[in-house]
């Protein structure tokens, strides 16, 4: 029953997303924003909107006096890998992957970095108020600095075909969806640890990370299929910048949050060689080839074994 209910709660997560990203985007478009900034800015964050609402149900209960910091760093922290590692590998095995050098070098450094900060915030064991509010202030200035580049305005987007007001009750359908499946993610997937004697963190990191990284999946792929592939990945990597930087942030920035030192030992680390690798062959391939994305891909599911085997 906890796992259908789970289920339910995933299934919901990623409803509430599509029909959030289907109003934003269409407002997007109505109001003339680009591509690139729809691709990189709102589809990215408007995809993370379940992470987000997982870690702000999840802090509140902290509040209340419920030990959920496990799932709020272990969900973002999965769905980061799920994204880089089980999506990213996915997309590569259909579509040939390219990215620019600048897009690479520039996004891939801030990235890279939003891991090590989140690391070293995370080493004492705890993630401070302090701390959360500058992890949302780091992404705050990595968002408004890709907002201002005028080198990734490239061009403007025809109108959508919905009705201004259709995507604004579009946007609001979806946050709704979005909360109430959030709570009913949160409450299933500590009762379903609880139930088998599994680790909380294994339900965050493999289940709800791997879950709630549907809305990329589908996006990455659908981008693949039409043949927009820079969109795919810009997504994938604004998304993983999203995921490591706020919904921890903003969980820290309502109470203090433990950092589990397994996940600082294991997770991160693991985290930042993922990436460095997907990044390493977008330099110097100009692009992930199946065989490497199958590599990758390979890497991720190799985790999850491990995960598993010591759950």
């Amino acid at each position: 029953m906890e796992f259908f209910a789970l289920l339910l709660g995933l299934g919901g997560l990623w409803l509430g997303t599509e029909a959030t990203i289907r109003g934003a985007v269409s407002i997007a478009e109505r109001l003339g924003v680009s591509e690139f900034i729809v691709g990189v800015a709102i589809l990215s964050i408007g995809s993370d909107l379940p992470e987000l609402a997982i870690a702000v149900d999840a802090a509140i209960k902290i509040v209340n006096g419920v030990d959920a910091s496990d799932l709020v760093v272990g969900s973002s922290l999965g769905s980061s890998l799920g994204q880089i590692g089980f999506v990213l590998g996915a997309a590569g095995l259909i579509a040939f992957l390219t990215l620019p050098r600048r897009v690479v070098l520039q996004h891939g450094a801030v990235l890279l970095g939003s891991i090590v900060f989140l690391g070293l915030f995370g080493y004492d064991g705890i993630v401070t108020r302090t701390e959360g509010i500058s992890l949302v202030i780091l992404y705050a200035i990595y968002l408004w600095l890709l907002l201002t580049d005028t080198r990734n305005h490239v061009g403007e987007e025809e109108g959508g075909h919905a009705s201004f007001v259709a995507s604004i009750l579009y946007l609001l359908i979806g946050l709704a969806i979005i909360v109430g499946s959030a709570e009913l993610t949160v409450e299933s997937a500590k009762r379903l640890a609880v139930s088998f004697n599994i680790e909380q963190s294994f339900i965050a990191i493999i289940i709800i990370g791997l879950g709630s990284s549907l809305p990329e999946l589908s996006i990455s792929l659908a981008a693949v299929i039409k043949r927009r592939t820079h969109l795919s990945v810009g997504n994938l990597i604004g998304s993983n910048v999203f995921d490591t930087l706020v919904p921890v942030g903003v969980a820290a920035a309502i109470t203090d949050l433990q950092f589990n030192p397994a996940m600082l030992r294991f997770e991160v680390p693991f985290l930042f060689i993922l990436t460095l690798t997907v990044l390493h062959v977008f330099a110097t391939t100009k692009g992930i080839k199946r065989y490497e994305a199958a590599i990758i891909l390979e890497m991720y599911l190799g985790y999850a074994v491990i995960k598993f085997a010591t759950a």
